[in-house]
Order: structure tokens, then C-alpha cells, then sequence
């Protein structure tokens, strides 16, 4: 992404405070709306809202190791981790737009979910999709934002690995 430095700084920002601000707006709404453990179909059978409270990270690992360490393991380091990428996109002017994009949603992801974590001692999920064969644990927009994240990598990635090598 060619810019200059102060609007790239910018656009980085405002994409990070997008996706926390999505993430913490719809766990608010769900926090406030929805009791523990309740089963709101949206789609049919396919699409279902029911809250939990994950203490884990991705599909409650480490949801019960003692306290200390799991504060660590998945606060202190994701924080440290999201600090490095953040100044990684900030200061690697080099990163083409979809990958800066895709570093911006992971880390925003990020953000709203070790935000959870430190404020509340868990993490709040509400979607599951069944659809068929095909069924995800529950999970929350930090999450989606971190695939959406995730997938504009690898389609960069792939995208770079498929240019002609010079001889």
C-alpha cells in the first residue's frame, strides 16, 4: 500500500477500531439480550445464536488451566503478539493492500477477543452455523474478523506464489 505515512497510519487505525468495535457492539448486544446457553434459531436450524462465556482460546483450549497461566498463555502473550503486528503493519511499508487489510482484521479480531479476556475472564461466542454436514463451534465476529483476516493472507500469499520467478 503506496501512501504517505500519516494517511497509511490512518487507514491501519481505522480498520483495527472497525473490527473491535464490531466485535464488542454485537457481544454487548448479546451480553445484555440473550441469556446463558439460550437458542435462538435465525436461519432455520442453521444458523443459531446461543451465548457462552469461553475462558479457552479456539474451542476452550486452556479454558482449564490455573488461572496464572492461562491469563498469560492467553492474554499477556496475544497482547505482545498483536503489539508486534500492529507495529509490523504500521512500519513495513513493503505489504500490498490485501495483506495490510488482512494484518488489520487479525489484529483487530485479536483485540476484541483479548480485550474479553482481560475484562471479563472469558470470552463471550454466540454463532453457530449447522448447515448439514458442515458444523462450526460457537464463535463471535472477533473470530470471523480473524479468518476474513487470515483468508486475504493466504489469497496474497498464493497470489504472490503464482507470479513467474525471473531466471
Amino acid at each position: 500500500m503506496k501512501t504517505n505515512k500519516f494517511l497509511r497510519i490512518c487507514i491501519i487505525v481505522l480498520l483495527v477500531v472497525i473490527n473491535v468495535g464490531c466485535d464488542q457492539v454485537s457481544k454487548s448486544i448479546v451480553r445484555k439480550n440473550i441469556d446463558a446457553y439460550e437458542h435462538i434459531e435465525l436461519i432455520d436450524d442453521n444458523l443459531i445464536l446461543t451465548k457462552v462465556e469461553n475462558t479457552g482460546a479456539f474451542l476452550s483450549a486452556g479454558g482449564t488451566l490455573p488461572e496464572p497461566i492461562r491469563n498469560v498463555l492467553l492474554s499477556l502473550v496475544p497482547a505482545l503478539v498483536l503489539a508486534g503486528a500492529l507495529s509490523y503493519a504500521f512500519f513495513n511499508q513493503s505489504l500490498k493492500t490485501s495483506a495490510l487489510i488482512g494484518l488489520c482484521f487479525i489484529i483487530g479480531g485479536g483485540i476484541g477477543n483479548v480485550f474479553d479476556r482481560i475484562k471479563y475472564g472469558s470470552v463471550t461466542d454466540f454463532l453457530h452455523i449447522q448447515l448439514g454436514w458442515f458444523e462450526t463451534g460457537i464463535f463471535n465476529m472477533a473470530d470471523v474478523s480473524i479468518m476474513i483476516g487470515f483468508g486475504l493472507l493466504l489469497l496474497q500469499y498464493f497470489r504472490k506464489s503464482e507470479i513467474p520467478q525471473e531466471n
